[in-house]
């Protein structure tokens, strides 16, 4: 089967590659991280299943690797590669620990894309009052975009949408249950805030979330040097 990784993204978009394991053999993820690898000297990949991992870390046992085992992806990187410093800052925020997983993921591609990137994990609406303090702390280290990600009712983004005064997008994620389950609540929850400055990705979608942050924190570094 014929593979097309797109090696030039980056360089044109200023996001770069992702691997979508999950739905993809074994082979043809190690085969597409190979050209990655080749074109831009790293490959991030999302969504790895447990197999597949195993293959990758003896594929690329000469490589530097970074694993996050929460979020299941990987990074692959060439002897000597640098990894770039933008000076965006984005914040992450996560509802529950549930929620972790996709947010790390989101993370992870702010990191790759340059930015600083804070998190905060586990302050949602069942105790929000844990919320206050280190969300100040983000907002005085001067955080370029928040990302909130959250379950169940999906309430946190709203909320801090309307205590800041940088975008904020809103992670869905797959936790919870009932007619609202699989991050359905969450969404809709989302999308009918009455919070100014909130965007919204779809359930699950970190890498989403995590390069439309990164684009803007990116550009907002950009601006600073310019000024």
């Amino acid at each position: 089967m014929e593979i097309r990784p797109d090696t030039t993204r980056e360089l044109r978009k200023g996001a770069p590659e992702v691997i979508f394991a999950e739905t993809k053999t074994g082979e043809q993820t190690i085969r597409m991280a190979q050209t990655l690898l080749a074109g831009t000297g790293r490959a991030i990949i999302s969504r790895v299943p447990a197999e597949t991992m195993t293959a990758l870390q003896a594929t690329f046992a000469e490589y530097e690797t970074q694993v996050r085992e929460a979020a299941h992806a990987m990074v692959i990187y060439q002897p000597g590669y640098v990894r770039k410093r933008s000076g965006g800052h984005v914040g992450v925020i996560s509802a529950g620990t549930s929620d972790v997983p996709v947010a790390d993921e989101a993370a992870l591609l702010a990191e790759e894309m340059g930015c600083q990137v804070t998190r905060i994990y586990d302050v949602g609406v069942a105790g929000l009052h844990r919320l206050i303090e280190p969300l100040q702390k983000l907002l005085a280290d001067g955080v370029d975009v928040l990302i909130v990600a959250a379950g169940m009712d999906g309430a946190l983004p709203s909320v801090v949408a309307g205590l800041v005064p940088v975008p904020v997008i809103g992670l869905p994620t797959s936790v919870g249950y009932g007619i609202g389950g699989g991050g359905v609540a969450a969404l809709l929850s989302m999308l009918q805030t009455c919070a100014p400055g909130l965007s919204v990705v779809n359930i699950d979608n970190g890498v989403g979330a995590g390069i439309t942050a990164g684009l803007i924190a990116n550009r907002v570094a950009q601006a600073r040097k310019q000024h």
